[in-house]
């Protein structure tokens, strides 16, 4: 194996620390190439360091530049601002990529394989919100302002058609809203339209449709879709959609790329009711595994990992109770560990 890679590891909070151990056993199985700095955020970081974001986790990735998490809970009450959010912020990942591929056949949709690119930094998130008092009562109307630019709707649908070029694969679709929010949701409509003339015309197929016409056409009939590239708010709406396409968030990883680094999660929360118990499936944050193995230039080790989490599950039919199986966590990736051991 060549140099080791720098990259920061946080384990999370709940069933975080179980997926992540079981990751860290599979990657050990691969020969990873990983050199971790191991880091405490969301909750664990509140009661270590009085902050759900240490400094030494934002120093780590800012030296790295390259981090897997397991979820991180935001404590409630106290002003705590969102830890994925404050992430994303701190290092400008203004691109969320969220592939679903069905591994296990045979459930309500078959043969899936899409990929969402979701603008991270902008649109309705930006939190710029306000109530206006009306005789008396201080909540009487609520505001809330949503901001695209250009330059932020441009990168995020630069790296969507790179991305889907790079992939092979067919068709970039951009979703939108621009026949009501003209202005929002029409600036990322006419910047991705003015891209694809400019840059990526006989290199990709393009096609465009409005936010709830995507979401009834994904539930009738996914497979017309490829990659799907969208504003903040649609976005995480959509992400969630294609991932109960394929049996849900235990099935979902994540990447946040941006121009210094890249974060790659598993996309569902940190379930406290199973923490501990041996019960969590770590599939998400191993497929999360793959796409930053597949970001390092890594692809042989991304399809040997893949190609393991398919074979565990559906030849030796090693599955988690989300998934139907009666597996723990620790027989479930015994048995990855032993089929990477064995490919």
């Amino acid at each position: 194996m060549s140099t080791p890679i720098p990259a920061t590891l946080i384990p999370g909070d709940g069933i975080g620390p179980e997926i992540v151990d079981a990751a860290l056993a599979v990657f050990d199985a691969l020969g990873s190439p990983f050199e971790w700095d191991r880091q405490v955020a969301g909750l664990a970081g509140v009661q270590a360091h009085g902050d759900p974001l240490p400094k030494a986790a934002l120093d780590s990735i800012r030296r790295t530049r390259l981090a897997l998490k397991g979820p991180l809970e935001t404590p409630s009450g106290g002003g705590y601002r969102s830890s994925n959010v404050r992430l994303r912020e701190e290092f400008q990942l203004y691109a969320n990529v969220r592939p679903a591929r069905t591994i296990i056949p045979g459930g309500r949709f078959d043969n899936i394989d899409l990929l969402v690119v979701r603008e991270n930094l902008e649109g309705l998130y930006i939190g710029h919100e306000a109530y206006i008092p009306i005789d008396g009562d201080p909540h009487a109307v609520a505001m809330s302002t949503g901001v695209n630019t250009r330059q932020g709707s441009r990168r995020v649908l630069e790296h969507a058609f790179e991305l889907a070029i790079a992939t092979g694969r067919k068709k970039v679709t951009i979703v939108h809203k621009a026949n009501i929010m003209k202005a929002l949701t029409g600036i990322f409509l006419e910047t991705g339209q003015q891209l694809w003339e400019q840059k990526y015309k006989g290199r990709i197929e393009l096609d465009t449709v409005i936010i709830d016409a995507c979401a009834m056409k994904l539930v009738l009939n996914p497979w017309q879709f490829d990659v799907l590239v969208t504003t903040n708010l649609f976005g995480d709406i959509l992400s969630d959609l294609v991932a109960g396409l394929v049996g849900g968030l235990g099935m979902a990883p994540g990447a946040n790329i941006g121009t210094d680094a890249a974060i790659f999660e598993a996309v569902h929360g940190s379930a406290p009711d199973i923490a501990g118990k041996g019960l969590a499936n770590p599939t998400a944050l191993l497929l999360a595994g793959a796409m930053m193995l597949d970001h390092c230039k890594l692809p042989d080790l991304a399809a040997r990992l893949r190609r393991a989490i398919d074979e565990t599950l559906n030849i030796d039919k090693v599955r988690t109770g989300d998934l139907g199986g009666n597996a723990g966590t620790a027989a479930y990736t015994q048995a990855l560990v032993q089929r990477i051991k064995n490919g």
